[in-house]
C-alpha cells in the first residue's frame, strides 16, 4: 500500500510531481487546527510552508506520521518538542531560498539607503521632491550581520562587493572561518555598537527573541539602519518604533513581523520604515527549489532512508559527514550487540570518544544517538530513531554521558560504549579503518577484529583445550556454518572470550547445549 502525504500549504508543482510518482498525495490548504487534526491520522507525512501551525495536538493525532517537511528554512510553526518525542523526523529546505532571501535583503538595504519606495510613491502622486529623498551611500559603511549562516554569508559577499566593511556575530563561526569570507568576527555587543547598518539572519529561538531591543538600540550609532528579512520576533517592534520616532534609528526595512499580517502595527505609519509582506522567499526559482528539496527528502524517509536537512537531530557538517556517519554505523551495531549481551535493567550509558574523534569540534552527538537507537530499539515497543533516542532514554531513567580523550589505544579514532545495568557492566569498542571498514575491536577488555554483521555466538569460557572444539561441534551438528572466529584472553588458563560469526540462526536448544558444556560460563546468541 502506498504511503499517503498531506500537503497543507501551496507547494510548487515540481515538488508535487516528484511525490505523485510513488505516493498518494492530497493537497488540502487553509485547514483549521480542528480540520487538520481530524484527518492527519490517515497520513504518513505532512508538508507545510509557513501557513500551517503544526501544533502538539496535530502531532498527537498523527498516529502514522513519520515525516514533517517545511518547504523553506524556518520551522518555528512546528512544535519541535512534540515531534521529537513522537519520533517524527522534521526536515526543512534551507538552501532552496538562500539566494532569494539574500537578494531581498540587499534590495531592502539599497531601498532603505536611497529612499526608493518613498520616492516612487511620491512621484506617482505627480510630486517632484528631489531634496526630500536625500540618501546615503553604502560604500565604506560598516554592515553588521547577526547570524553568519547560509544567508548571512551570501549577504556578506554582496556587501563586500559594494565596498562595505563587514562585521559579524555568530556563536558557531570561529574568527578564522569568518576571516576567510571577509568578515571581522565580533561579539554581539560589538557588532551592535559599531555598525552603520544591521541585518539579522538567525532563526527565532529563545536566545534570539528580541535580540534587538530598547537596551541594545541605545548602544547603537545614531542614525543606524536596521533590516529584518529573517523571522518576526527577532526585533522588539515597539522598541524599534520608539527609536525610529526619536531619530535614534534613521530607518528600518522589515519583511517579517511579530504578528502577520501586521495590519495594526504602528510601524506601517512611519515613512522611513520600508515594509514588504514576507517576500524573502517569494521568487519562482526559490519556490521550485524548496518544493523539490522537501519532496525528495520526504520520499527518502518514507522509503526507509534519511533526510538531508533534519532539524530535530544533530546536524553533521559536510566536511565531517563521511567520518561521523561511518562511526554512527558501527556505534549502532555495537549498541544492538550490547543490548543482547547484557542482563538486567539498563541504568547508564557512557559514550567514550578517543583519538581524532575525541577532539573538539567533532559532532559526536549524532553517533551517540545512533548508539542509543541500537541499544533501545530491539527491546522497546516504541520506535526508536535518531530523532527521539535521547528522549526515550531519559524517559526510562537511563543516564547518558559523553567523554572525550586524545588517547585511542593505537587507533586513529575509537568509539567505546560502556553499559551499566543493575546486574553488570559491559564495554565494547569499535573503529573504522580506511574505505569504511567497520570493526568491533574489543569486548569487555578482550581484543579482537570482528565484522559487526549477521548472526553471532558469544561465549565466556575457561581457557583450556577442547572447549572451543566442543562448541563448534554442536553448531556443526545443527548445520550452522561458522563464517568467522575471534578468540581473546588476558591471562592463559583463566577466563577467555569466543565470538563466532555464523551464517544462520542458532536455535535456543543448541544454545542450551553450549551453555551446559563444562568450562562455559555464559553463552549468548546475537542478531546484528
Amino acid at each position: 500500500m502506498k504511503s499517503k502525504i498531506l500537503v497543507s500549504d501551496p507547494l510548487a508543482e515540481e515538488g508535487l510531481e516528484i511525490l505523485r510518482q510513488e505516493f498518494d498525495v492530497d493537497v488540502k490548504t487553509d485547514l483549521t487546527e480542528d480540520q487538520l487534526a481530524a484527518i492527519i491520522g490517515e497520513y504518513d507525512a505532512l508538508l507545510v510552508r509557513s501557513g500551517t501551525e503544526v501544533t502538539a495536538r496535530i502531532i498527537a493525532a498523527g498516529k502514522r506520521l513519520r515525516f514533517i517537511g517545511r518547504a523553506g528554512a524556518g520551522v518555528d510553526n512546528i512544535d519541535m518538542d512534540a515531534a521529537t518525542r513522537a519520533g517524527i523526523i522534521v526536515a526543512n529546505a534551507p538552501e532552496g531560498n538562500t539566494l532569494a532571501a539574500t537578494e531581498h535583503t540587499m534590495a531592502m538595504m539599497l531601498s532603505l539607503a536611497r529612499n526608493i519606495p518613498q520616492a516612487n510613491a511620491s512621484l506617482k502622486k505627480k510630486e517632484w521632491k528631489r531634496s526630500k529623498f536625500m540618501g546615503v551611500e553604502l560604500n565604506e559603511k560598516t554592515l553588521g550581520i547577526i547570524g553568519l549562516g547560509r544567508i548571512g554569508r551570501e549577504v556578506s559577499k554582496r556587501a563586500l562587493a559594494l565596498g562595505m566593511h563587514v562585521v559579524g556575530y555568530d556563536p558557531f563561526i570561529t574568527r578564522e572561518k569568518a576571516a576567510q569570507i571577509g568578515v571581522e568576527a565580533m561579539s554581539l555587543d560589538e557588532v551592535i555598537r559599531v555598525s552603520d547598518v544591521i541585518t539579522v539572519h538567525t532563526p527565532l529561538i529563545k536566545e534570539t527573541r528580541h535580540v534587538i531591543n530598547a537596551k541594545s538600540i541605545a548602544t547603537m550609532k545614531d542614525g543606524v539602519r536596521i533590516i529584518n528579512c529573517a523571522r518576526g520576533g527577532i526585533i522588539d517592534e515597539k522598541a524599534l518604533y520608539d527609536a525610529v520616532k526619536s531619530g535614534k534609528v534613521a530607518g528600518a526595512a522589515l519583511d517579517v513581523f511579530e504578528e502577520e499580517p501586521p495590519l495594526e502595527s504602528p510601524l506601517l505609519e512611519l515613512d522611513n520604515v520600508v515594509v514588504t509582506p514576507h517576500l524573502g522567499a517569494s521568487t519562482v526559482e526559490a519556490q521550485q527549489n524548496v518544493a523539490v528539496s522537501i519532496a525528495r527528502q520526504c520520499g527518502s524517509v518514507l522509503k526507509g532512508g534519511t533526510a538531508k536537512y533534519i532539524v530535530n537531530a544533530p546536524m553533521v557538517p559536510p566536511e565531517q559527514q563521511d567520518t561521523i556517519e561511518s562511526f554512527a554505523y558501527i556505534a549502532e551495531k555495537m549498541g544492538r550487540f550490547l543490548t543482547q549481551l547484557v542482563e538486567g535493567r539498563m541504568e547508564k550509558v557512557e559514550m567514550i570518544y578517543s583519538g581524532e574523534l575525541g577532539k573538539a569540534g567533532q559532532n559526536t552527538r549524532f553517533i551517540t544517538r545512533m548508539a542509543l537507537k541500537g541499544l533501545l530499539d530491539p527491546i522497546l515497543q516504541v520506535p526508536v530513531n535518531i530523532v527521539n533516542a535521547e528522549f526515550v532514554a531519559k524517559e526510562r531513567g537511563i543516564a547518558l554521558s559523553e567523554t572525550n580523550n586524545d588517547e585511542s589505544q593505537g587507533f586513529k579514532s575509537l568509539v567505546t560504549i560502556r553499559v551499566k545495568t543493575d546486574k553488570t557492566t559491559e564495554t565494547m569498542s569499535g573503529t573504522v579503518f580506511m574505505k569504511g571498514r567497520s570493526r568491533i575491536v574489543a569486548i569487555g577488555g578482550y581484543t579482537m577484529d570482528m565484522i559487526p554483521e549477521g548472526f553471532v555466538v558469544v561465549s565466556r569460557h575457561l581457557d583450556k583445550p577442547g572447549v572451543i572444539g566442543r562448541a563448534s561441534t554442536i553448531l556443526g551438528k545443527g548445520d550452522v556454518n561458522i563464517a568467522g572466529m575471534q578468540v581473546g584472553r588476558i591471562n592463559p588458563g583463566e577466563e577467555a572470550i569466543m565470538v563466532l560469526n555464523v551464517d544462520s540462526e542458532v536455535s535456543e536448544e543448541m544454545m542450551d547445549q553450549i551453555r551446559s558444556m563444562p568450562g562455559i560460563f555464559t553463552a549468548k546468541f546475537v542478531r546484528l
